[in-house]
């Protein structure tokens, strides 16, 4: 079976239209006819049903869709495999929160390069939405991130935490923090919910960004309040460039260690997470 049928199948299950498959895929509309065809001719069951309200998955339809992103999945690592094949017995691609990457991934990939030698590594350092639609397309193996999305195919847990303060460079207590002067971090929906409970003359701030480098920039440039890592905090209050906020309670983001559910417990993954769960306990 060939991979462009799988992926013909899954494109048309979201667009529920051959036109539209067509020009996501840049290809003729009756190649994609053609292509759901010859599934269909390989089952001997009609997997969409068309009509005038559109075009839907027939019962052989939706009981395949698991399957095809199964499928598709292991062709993609399958791809890579061999693709990269050469002194290293396997291969894998990991997704990293922005906000961790500066604190962690030094220390982080160092532990896995002397656990596990036989491995090459290509780190992406990315945004949670992201990362979770590359896991699901199966061009990631494992991520670590904030915000799961509990797709049917992954796996979450919880590995940790990491905090965020409040720090200024222009006043010194959250009384005399103004809305004009402050820099909103959103750095994930539930950090996000958690500043708008705690502070929420603040939530209309005339700046945001859910990235702790463009908010440090930010914070340099401009002058304000803003919530950075605690690390930053550490490191900005050693260098007399800002002060903590009084008054201010730290905002704590949970950290997620993502895989595909067929994967959760092989040695390379298990290993990989146990690390950077490891790094994460040691920096609270």
């Amino acid at each position: 079976m060939q991979i462009v049928l799988i992926e013909t199948f899954l494109d048309l299950m979201e667009t529920r239209n051959f036109n539209r498959t067509a020009e996501r895929l840049n290809i003729t509309q009756s190649t994609v006819t053609h292509r759901i065809n010859a599934l269909e001719g390989t089952f001997g069951r009609k997997l969409f049903a068309r009509n005038k309200g559109g075009t839907q998955p027939t019962a052989a339809g939706l009981r395949f869709l698991d399957h095809a992103k199964a499928l598709q999945h292991r062709w993609h690592e399958a791809a890579r495999a061999v693709e990269s094949a050469g002194a290293y017995e396997r291969s894998m691609r990991i997704g990293l929160q922005h906000d961790l990457a500066a604190d962690f991934a030094g220390d982080w990939l160092a532990a896995v390069r002397t656990d596990l030698p036989g491995t090459s590594i290509y780190v992406e350092v990315d945004y949670s939405n992201q990362m979770n639609r590359d896991l699901g397309a199966g061009n990631l193996d494992l991520a670590i991130l904030f915000t799961p999305h509990y797709l049917p195919d992954l796996h979450y847990e919880r590995i940790g935490d990491v905090s965020y303060e409040m720090v200024s460079n222009r006043v010194s207590q959250i009384e005399d923090v103004r809305p004009e002067d402050y820099i909103q971090a959103v750095y994930s929906p539930a950090f996000d919910r958690l500043h708008r409970e705690a502070h929420p003359a603040l939530s209309t701030a005339p700046i945001a960004s859910g990235e702790t480098t463009a908010i440090l920039a930010l914070l340099q440039k401009l002058g304000g309040s803003a919530f950075v890592m605690a690390a930053d905090a550490r490191r900005l209050l050693q260098r007399g460039a800002a002060g903590r906020v009084a008054g201010v309670e730290p905002i704590t983001q949970p950290v997620y260690a993502a895989v595909n559910v067929r994967t959760r417990h092989a040695h390379q993954h298990r290993r990989i997470i146990t690390v950077m769960q490891a790094l994460l306990a040691s920096a609270a």
